[in-house]
């Protein structure tokens, strides 16, 4: 006699969180905008403030990724649905598209609102104004800033100062070029030390480290008995704040000559 196993009951798969789900595409979608933004901005594919307005918009989508992961965590836990692992990664990708504009926003409230530092806060070197400079420039010259403004950056960055090397100033000259050569500086201009007065004058260009955008510097030489006083100014394009960019450059600029010097 066959005796029939009893019916196995099979219980559906407890829904999924479309609020999880929805939170992971935002978070995935804002991930995509903001690598495509400063992928094309470093290209020129897209000029700096369709670039920067792309990179508002993907943390805006980012920041409604994560009000989107708060809902789905309190929908997972009140009824028990699906989505844990999707709001997890929505979390993950948007706290890691959020974690770089984090860091600009805690340097904004740290630091003032400055886009120009220079080692001499009282006579900041000047920016050519030669005609090769212009071109290299693509017909961008550098602004000025009241003097009464530059003065905030001092106790900001007590650091930044002037550079005396035990050099005369043709040997500072060429070691300057070789220093802002091993930096990746790109050369707009320059004037070897010679003259009445002695001076001497370089224009660089560097690219900021997540955009690519263009920044200026300019170097100035002033002869001193049996040595040389380095000046460096430092100038953002774009934007009002510089996040501190603009005094770390120069202090990695005077530490990479130190170390050029050391090598001599």
């Amino acid at each position: 006699m066959r005796v029939c196993e009893p019916m196995r009951r099979h219980l559906p798969p407890e829904p999924w969180s479309k609020v999880a789900l929805w939170s992971r595409r935002f978070a995935i979608f804002a991930a995509t905008v903001a690598i495509l933004a400063i992928l094309l901005g470093r290209l020129g594919a897209l000029d700096p403030a369709s670039a920067l307005a792309s990179l508002g918009g993907a943390m805006a989508l980012a920041l409604i990724a994560l009000l989107l992961f708060c809902a789905a965590c309190s929908v997972i836990w009140r009824t028990g649905r699906r989505g844990a692992g999707a709001a997890a990664t929505a979390f993950v990708i948007a706290a890691l598209t959020l974690g770089y504009p984090a860091y600009l926003a805690f340097e904004a409230v740290r630091l003032p609102v400055l886009s120009d530092i220079s080692t001499d806060v009282a006579d900041p070197p000047y920016f050519s104004f030669s005609k090769a400079a212009f071109e290299a420039r693509s017909g961008f010259q550098p602004p000025g800033i009241p003097s009464r403004a530059r003065e905030a950056q001092r106790p900001a960055y007590p650091d930044v100062e002037p550079i005396v090397v035990d050099l005369d100033t043709d040997e500072a000259y060429a070691l300057v070029l070789k220093t802002a050569k091993a930096r990746g500086w790109t050369l707009v201009d320059k004037r070897p030390p010679g003259g009445r007065s002695g001076d001497g004058h370089i224009d660089f260009i560097d690219k900021t480290l997540v955009m690519g955008f263009d920044d200026d510097i300019t170097v100035r030489f002033k002869p001193l008995p049996g040595q040389t006083r380095i000046d460096l100014r430092s100038a953002s394009r774009y934007g009002r704040h510089d996040f501190g960019v603009n005094a770390k450059r120069i202090a990695a600029f005077a530490e990479e000559l130190q170390s050029q010097l050391d090598t001599r």
